[in-house]
């Protein structure tokens, strides 16, 4: 749920006709609709910041992170990676 979105292409598992596990891209884009403000100049080691996703799920991003930035985030460990 944390990274699923609308129209996303996922595996689904079944066994007798039940889900029993879906299998999710490595990595998916999202869109950040709450943070606290970028600071310019912050790089990527200047510490970190919460940011809420368009899904809901909250993920530790760089100070430079914004509102509206799309970033890639790795479904396996729930971290951020880039921007995209």
């Amino acid at each position: 749920k944390n990274f699923l979105l609308e129209n996303m292409e996922v595996s689904i598992m079944f066994f007798q006709g039940i889900v029993i596990g879906i299998d999710l891209p490595v990595a998916v884009e999202l869109r950040v609709v709450e943070t606290d403000p970028g600071i310019r100049g912050d790089t990527a080691t200047g510490g970190n910041k919460p940011a809420v996703l368009e899904t809901g799920y909250t993920v530790k991003v760089p100070l430079f992170i914004e509102v509206d930035d799309v970033l890639r985030i790795d479904t396996r460990t729930g971290q951020y990676i880039e921007r995209a």
